[in-house]
């Protein structure tokens, strides 16, 4: 464990920020824990941890937090709003962002908490739930030379790989940023080849299996297609993610004048499922927005 660091607190126990907890935890650090859904919180402090009623009140007690939340508006309340942690952070504590957020926002986020001597970590993650359960995650990570090595500990006890990308908040979200565009026009070419492949009567398992294993294959292809075989939606990843994610990723380039064909063209498809009524659904279900397709269980989408 670091020495420096001994208690730490985790902000959103969504399937990422679970499994960071409770990676913490076996790590031997001092975990406390905030969610808006007490279930969460008691889930947590059930397995060891501390319960926390505010993010304040969990500032207070620790020496870096994890803010694993969905979005830079939910970021700026758990940091700043009423209850915030920032303020009751003692300095030189460590803010580990790992939502996805723009560049800009990651920047403006350091600056404001290097203004009240704290040391930012831009810390985007990827994995998915089971990665974080195991505390195998990988981080895109960048920030003051400080506060790695002040979180050596905890970025061990949560990530198989962290990929140090600079000195100062922006490169860990630009590069968190082109992975979300690679992940969502993935996601919508599984969707669009699984479709395609079920209106031409093929069998999908037989499909599935021999794609996975043939050259047109890609991690999301073999991670996402058992989701539309099985016909279960469950939310891992939603649908509401990539039109969040890829809208960040299109923002960015537009401001940059950059052309993005292949993200707009996935994100107008998770937009479509989500005016659909598959906003909340597993990200799979963009494979809904294309008509008349029979699964093998007999449903359709």
């Amino acid at each position: 464990m670091s020495k420096d660091i001994h208690s730490v607190g985790v902000i959103g126990l969504g399937a990422m920020g679970m499994g960071v907890a409770q990676s913490l935890l076996r790590g031997g650090f001092e975990v406390h824990a905030f969610d808006i859904r007490r279930e969460a919180v008691d889930k947590v402090a059930a397995a060891g941890g501390y319960a926390a009623d505010s993010p304040a009140v969990l500032a207070k007690k620790v020496d870096a937090v994890v803010v694993l939340v969905i979005n830079a508006d939910q970021t700026e309340t758990v940091l700043f709003g009423e209850n915030g942690a920032a303020a009751n952070l003692a300095p030189g504590s460590v803010v580990i962002a790992s939502a996805t957020v723009s560049p800009e926002f990651a920047r403006s986020l350091g600056k404001r908490l290097a203004g009240m001597g704290l040391l930012m970590i831009d810390g985007p993650v990827s994995g998915g739930a089971a990665k974080a359960a195991s505390g195998e995650m990988t981080i895109m990570a960048s920030g003051a030379p400080e506060g790695f090595a002040k979180c050596e500990g905890v970025l061990k006890a949560i990530a198989g790989k962290v990929y140090r990308l600079g000195d100062e908040p922006g490169p860990g979200s630009v590069v968190k940023m082109v992975n979300q565009l690679l992940a969502g026009v993935h996601i919508a070419a599984a969707g669009e080849a699984m479709a395609l492949a079920i209106r031409c009567g093929a069998d999908p398992d037989q499909t599935y299996e021999v794609i996975a294993n043939s050259a047109g294959s890609s991690w999301m292809f073999q991670n996402r297609v058992p989701h539309i075989l099985a016909g279960d939606y469950t939310p891992l990843s939603a649908v509401n993610i990539f039109v969040k994610d890829l809208g960040i990723v299109l923002d960015y380039a537009k401001k940059s004048v950059f052309p993005l064909p292949l993200a707009s063209t996935a994100h107008q498809m998770f937009l479509q499922a989500s005016a659909e009524g598959h906003g909340g659904e597993d990200d799979s279900a963009v494979v809904k927005i294309f008509p008349g397709i029979v699964l093998p269980a007999g449903k359709r989408t």
